[in-house]
């Protein structure tokens, strides 16, 4: 056994963003996952203009096999319905009715396997006054709340890259839905549709957030939260170097330990929770932070109970000690990319094979036992 989803045979209808991203933290933990993808060339995948050309470097796709399908010509549809017959699972990330248009919906497979959990990727969910309005990760966390909090004080929301929509509150909450509906079909013999919305994922991040707003906690005003970069003491620092330092010292305990370190004795940072005297505090700590270079403070504070760590960037975060020895990067066909997560001490998850690599769709469907005349038809033409 590779990766504890082994044995887990899903279909993916091939799109962007989110849906890739959940179906290679699926591939990457095990399971089996035939891409499905338009053929190639002139008024091929639609998903061509935002890709490498060099397919080593969609690492989104690691660890799949593709099956390019022209899903308009004759008796196609009738053929993936006999592959999606053998599935567990599928996931598509279209605009709400277009798997229907095709004649691959909910209804026609689950008719055909009533097992089968069906995974559904959108921006605004299945209904709703804008689900057949185009969007993207930004328009999505706008809509939640969770933009409007990210940003300086004095200035606009920041854009924090498609983390918080894409793949935090979409593909990473389709994948938990999904193998909670696999889970539950197990038992059942049933299977059912998982909806996931990236405005209900960035609406479901921001929980925490909603609680303290509730309570009076958490304030409109970006910047002038504990977590949201208000407090001196969870927010970060440029160096005499210009690069940069994190704190994270919210506990008293550690608290203390940073400012022992620091040398910060002054009665002042005393007030550590009073939001009145974070202004002047992280003014202290900038010109504090300013008089040395960033490898001076990690040998200062890295390491220590002062919630400390150096800013890097991509090049530098695959060398660090710590990540170098959790291997939490590796090199696949070349390029360097993150490893599969999270670890499983019995049934550890596999080196992924490149998306460069493709094996021969017609071996895959032979071990789905699909029908040869159609293994013919889709993996051998």
């Amino acid at each position: 056994m590779v990766g504890p989803l082994h044995g887990l045979k899903i279909v993916e209808m091939v799109g962007i963003g989110p849906g890739p991203f959940c179906a290679m933290v699926l591939a990457d933990l095990g399971a089996e996952v035939l891409r499905i993808d338009r053929p190639r060339g002139p008024g091929g995948a639609a998903t061509a203009h935002v890709l490498p050309a060099d397919p080593r470097f969609d690492v989104l796709a690691r660890g799949r096999t593709t099956l390019e399908v022209d899903l308009k010509k004759p008796g196609a549809i009738d053929d993936m319905l006999a592959v999606i017959e053998r599935a567990d699972a599928l996931l598509e990330g279209f605009r709400p009715g277009t798997m229907e248009r095709l004649g691959l919906g909910p209804d026609a497979c689950l008719a055909r396997n009533p097992r089968l959990v069906y995974g559904r990727m959108t921006g605004w969910g299945q209904h709703g006054p804008l689900s057949q309005a185009a969007g993207h990760d930004i328009n999505y966390i706008a809509l939640s709340g969770a933009l409007h909090a990210i940003g300086p004080h004095d200035g606009k929301p920041t854009v924090p890259l498609n983390y918080v929509g894409d793949f935090g509150g979409g593909a990473m909450l389709l994948a938990v839905g999904m193998l909670a509906a696999l889970l539950e079909a197990k038992g059942s013999g049933q299977g059912q549709v998982v909806d996931a919305a990236m405005t209900d994922g960035a609406a479901l991040l921001s929980t925490m957030m909603y609680g303290f707003a509730a309570h009076g906690w958490w304030s409109n005003v970006r910047g002038s939260n504990m977590l949201d970069g208000g407090a001196h003491f969870y927010d970060t620092y440029r160096c005499a170097d210009g690069k940069h330092v994190a704190l994270g010292a919210i506990e008293p305990q550690f608290y203390a330990t940073l400012r022992e370190r620091c040398g910060l004795t002054d009665p002042a940072f005393d007030a550590q929770m009073d939001p009145a005297a974070w202004p002047a505090l992280k003014e202290k700590l900038e010109a504090l932070f300013a008089t040395k270079t960033r490898d001076a403070w990690c040998a200062l504070l890295e390491g220590s109970d002062a919630c400390f760590a150096p800013v890097l960037d991509w090049d530098e975060a695959p060398r660090h000690a710590h990540n170098v020895a959790r291997e939490t990067f590796i090199t696949v066909d070349g390029v360097l990319q993150p490893a599969p997560a999270p670890r499983f001490s019995r049934t550890p998850a596999a080196v992924p094979r490149a998306s460069a690599e493709r094996p021969d769709a017609a071996s895959v469907l032979e071990n789905w036992s699909v029908d040869r005349t159609v293994n013919e038809r889709l993996g051998r033409s």
